[in-house]
């Protein structure tokens, strides 16, 4: 008489399977550029089960709805944004988020495609390690460039290649319009300074900064 086997499913039923959480985190700029309903909305269609969300400017580094957010999520979760600048300041904090994100298990997705890494799979790794090593090295030849053309406008009194330095109250209005979350092209509108110029003040004042 041969021994019953013990019947074993390939895969586990539905009731059996791990339930993780899939939550969204929303954010409005002060200036209103991107509607808070809207994103929510589309968190919502996309699955998330719970959306966080705030009303801070992009400078803004205290964000307690988004640390709210990342403070619900375990290994197998999933954290949803609309667009990737919703959730991180710059692109250094971005990459930092999604390796920790990435080591603690937890995945991350944008309903503009741009990034879904449990889709991903095993090469999510790759493609985050990737992106940090880009992002460091623009970094470094960013810093490096803006700091040599410190020095040169110090040794030659504040002028560069004959190019008239920016008076220091457009200089001010465009870190303050920065900090409140405007974009380049909103604040090339509002001071009418050239787009090359108004990246080279916010990024002056970065390296100044971490100087």
């Amino acid at each position: 008489m041969k021994t019953p086997t013990k019947f074993q499913r390939e895969r586990p039923l539905l009731r059996e399977r791990p339930v993780h959480k899939c939550i969204g985190y929303a954010r409005q700029s002060t200036n209103k550029q991107i509607s808070i309903g809207v994103q929510i909305e589309e968190l919502k269609k996309a699955g998330c089960v719970v959306v966080f969300y705030e009303a801070v400017s992009s400078a803004d580094k205290a964000r307690p709805q988004f640390e709210a957010a990342l403070g619900t999520l375990e290994e197998g979760d999933e954290i949803v944004f609309t667009r990737l600048d919703r959730g991180f300041r710059n692109q250094r904090q971005c990459i930092n988020t999604l390796q920790d994100l990435q080591e603690k298990g937890i995945h991350v997705r944008t309903t503009d495609g741009m990034i879904n890494t449990r889709a991903l799979g095993k090469l999510a790794p790759i493609v985050i390690g990737l992106l940090s090593g880009l992002g460091e090295v623009e970094r470094q030849m960013m810093i490096e460039r803006t700091q040599e053309s410190i020095n040169q406008r110090r040794e030659t009194g504040g002028n560069l290649g004959g190019r008239p330095k920016t008076n220091d109250v457009k200089e001010g209005l465009v870190l303050r319009l920065r900090k409140e979350g405007c974009s380049y092209r909103s604040i090339r509108k509002q001071t009418g300074l050239a787009l090359s110029t108004i990246r080279r003040i916010i990024v002056e004042q970065d390296v100044l900064i971490e100087v």
